[in-house]
């Protein structure tokens, strides 16, 4: 696997950068599965898992599913153009059961990507700490002094004329991690607002991103669960 970038930087992006949110999906979530303890569910790209801080969008995932589960609590999050799998537990004991299986990182995740470019290899590790690039925040950055541990595996799934579909699993769960990890291989994902080049950006109507494939233990009983979710791209 070749050298990664030090520091991956959005191209184009001018100190102070900001960027309006899309309008939400008219399109909802849908519901993949329910017992008494937890809601499986697939969120559309496009649509944010929580209110953004006011005046920003408060439709979003969270509101959306206790319009029809009062009762839902969140447990974590994906990025609002990221699409695919959340978890919502049902009880606050759930609730507390499964953070902590997200903290302790017992967690499997697995994503499916689109990015641009061939990509040589079959595999690789990213290993790259990240940080809030704050003076355009909500971007992110890799920064070896003050960054975060972040890691993440990958596998090649399909090669394209000018694209790879790879696997990814992040082995922490860093803001942004999945975007600015393939970046620093020189291998932006395709329609990411934030991080691609303009050919790379143009290259698909959204981020080319999809949380595939979620497993835990679940919350009752500890019996080990795992659930899928077709990838739209």
């Amino acid at each position: 696997m070749p050298p990664a970038r030090s520091s991956p930087e959005a191209p184009g992006r001018a100190s102070g950068f900001a960027l309006s949110p899309p309008e939400p999906p008219r399109e909802t979530y849908r519901l993949v599965h329910a017992d008494a303890a937890l809601l499986v569910v697939d969120k559309p790209s496009g649509l944010l898992s929580v209110p953004a801080k006011p005046p920003g969008p408060q439709d979003c995932l969270e509101a959306r599913l206790r319009a029809d589960h009062p009762e839902a609590l969140l447990v974590h999050r994906l990025d609002g153009d990221t699409s695919g799998l959340m978890v919502f537990a049902r009880t606050k004991r759930a609730q507390r059961h499964l953070g902590m299986q997200f903290e302790r990182r017992r967690v499997s995740k697995t994503y499916v990507a689109r990015v641009a470019g061939r990509i040589a290899e079959e595999e690789g590790r990213i290993d790259l700490p990240l940080i809030c690039d704050w003076p355009n925040r909500p971007l992110q950055m890799v920064c070896h002094d003050r960054g975060k541990p972040a890691l993440t595996e990958w596998r090649v799934l399909a090669r394209e004329a000018a694209a790879t579909r790879v696997e990814l699993h992040p082995l922490t769960g860093r803001s942004h991690q999945l975007r600015v990890h393939l970046l620093s291989l020189g291998h932006p994902i395709l329609g990411d607002r934030f991080y691609a080049p303009p050919e790379a950006l143009a290259a698909a109507n959204r981020l080319q991103l999809h949380a595939a494939r979620i497993g835990f233990r679940h919350p009752e009983g500890g019996a080990p669960v795992e659930f899928d979710s077709p990838v739209p791209f």
